[in-house]
């Protein structure tokens, strides 16, 4: 069964074409993941589609009915029928205004999954999940009859769920069958051609042009030759003119073979090369060097909400420039644990010359007329270089940094935020669920600069990948302590 039939879709936003796409369909049994990066357009095919924003241009013919799980909104408990999908997915309660971030996820999936609807479509649904409630997810969805269309950086989520990827690039979808893997395996075979294109063209290009100058070296050399034959005399006139006669020729011929090879260099076209991305080396200022070998302790702490007891004398010590993940279900005292140590409550032992930097996904205050490069110069030492270098490893371009942040969409903002606290004057970094939100490369890029950052990040997150690749040391929150797992 046909669901979705679009046509000629066209939204544009501030002078950017940001849907321009002649074709999409959305049969009953398809399970699509929808990628692309940060800023390309996600999130508002998913609501054009649902006819949820207008469209400058285009015709969707919609049959059956769709749920709608968004990104970066609070849930509530309304429509919601199936309590037990609920409590399965680890929310014991329903008052929107005291859930964690996960909790929040987990009731709007249950609202999802509890309704008869014909197509679920999703906007980063593991995001703020612990592993369980992840693991949970993808065996409700496989058993799910309908059609998904899912935003997703979760690599492992995306394999186990989907089976088609719409990769949305300049505005326009190319589909790739199979896993997210398969896709990436494609793309992988994709940029080893381009590389191999590149390489060919560059050889050839550099050949001829080569050749060019050879040519046109040869030609002067002519010149040069028939200037010194005129300053001779000579007595035998005709001996001279046909001596003209022949360097002349010769010159033409070597004129019009450079002029066909420069033809053929305009023939061969333009052959994109590789982007490459420039590394940055975070350094540590040094005013802000941190001495104590540990420079977050905790001794004995304790902490209560109402009858409901998070942490019961704990203790731990953080070394300095660890690399310290915390996790632990939703609801356990993360963001709490983080709180703490933010607030210097007591039991909490910060070195004197602590500067932290706290990375949240809700919340921050901008001025939204400010453009991007002077919003990142803001409380920074790093030269501008160095600035471009970690916007462009987070997949920000050299015109983007022209950007007013009123433009960036939530995933850019959160890029913006990371990039610019890696680089802010701190010796200690929270940060809670980084990878939320971001696009896989930029997932990359943030796993590569945090472990090269020179001071200490203590970070919560469910990413398995991110944990492997950047923990030190992995602390879980669990029955009210803080246990070492690493």
């Amino acid at each position: 069964m046909l669901l979705i039939k679009a046509k000629d879709i066209y939204v544009e936003y501030l002078g950017r074409d940001v849907l321009d796409i002649g074709q999409l369909e959305l049969y009953d049994y398809d399970r699509i993941g929808l990628v692309g990066a940060n800023g390309a357009g996600k999130s508002t095919l998913l609501k054009a589609l649902l006819g949820e924003i207008p469209l400058q241009s285009g015709k969707i013919d919609r049959e059956g009915t769709f749920t709608y799980i968004p990104q970066l909104e609070e849930a509530n408990d309304k429509g919601m029928q199936d309590y037990a999908i609920a409590c399965k997915l680890g929310v014991n309660r329903v008052q929107a205004d005291t859930m964690s971030g996960g909790e929040e996820t987990r009731l709007k999936i249950a609202q999802a999954l509890s309704g008869e609807v014909h197509g679920i479509f999703a906007d980063e649904p593991t995001c703020h999940l612990d592993r369980e409630g992840i693991d949970f997810l993808v065996n409700r969805l496989k058993h799910y009859t309908g059609a998904l269309l899912i935003i997703s950086h979760d690599r492992y989520f995306l394999d186990q769920v989907v089976d088609k990827i719409w990769e949305l690039k300049d505005g326009r979808i190319t589909e790739y069958w199979g896993s997210y893997t398969d896709y990436f395996a494609q793309k992988e075979e994709e940029r080893k051609s381009q590389v191999s294109q590149f390489k060919q063209y560059a050889a050839e290009r550099d050949r001829l042009e080569l050749a060019i100058e050879e040519k046109k070296n040869q030609a002067r050399k002519l010149d040069q030759k028939e200037k010194k034959a005129d300053k001779k005399n000579s007595t035998e006139s005709g001996g001279r003119l046909g001596h003209q006669k022949s360097q002349g020729s010769k010159q033409r011929k070597l004129h019009n073979a450079a002029k066909n090879m420069e033809r053929r260099i305009e023939a061969l076209g333009k052959v994109t090369a590789p982007e490459s991305i420039r590394n940055v080396q975070f350094r540590q200022s040094k005013t802000l060097e941190l001495h104590n070998p540990f420079p977050i302790t905790g001794n004995g702490i304790n902490k209560r909400f109402g009858d409901k007891v998070i942490f019961d004398n704990v203790s731990f010590q953080f070394p300095l420039g660890g690399k310290i993940a915390i996790t632990g279900t939703n609801g356990a005292g993360k963001t709490t644990l983080f709180n703490m140590i933010s607030d210097r409550e007591h039991g909490i032992t910060l070195s004197p010359k602590a500067e932290i930097g706290y990375f949240v996904q809700t919340g921050y205050k901008l001025d939204h007329n400010q453009n991007m490069m002077a919003y990142m110069q803001e409380n920074c030492e790093y030269p501008v270089s160095d600035i471009r270098a970690v916007l462009a490893s987070m997949g920000f371009t050299h015109q983007d940094v022209r950007k007013e942040l009123s433009v960036l969409s939530g995933g850019e903002m959160i890029k913006l935020q990371l990039a610019k606290l890696l680089l802010g004057r701190y010796n200690i970094l929270l940060m809670d669920e980084p990878s939320n939100f971001l696009d896989i490369p930029a997932v990359e890029a943030l796993e590569n600069m945090m472990r090269k950052y020179a001071g200490t990040i203590v970070f919560i997150s469910h990413d398995a990948r991110l944990l492997e690749s950047v923990a030190d040391q992995v602390y879980e929150v669990k029955n009210r302590q803080l246990i070492r797992l690493k």
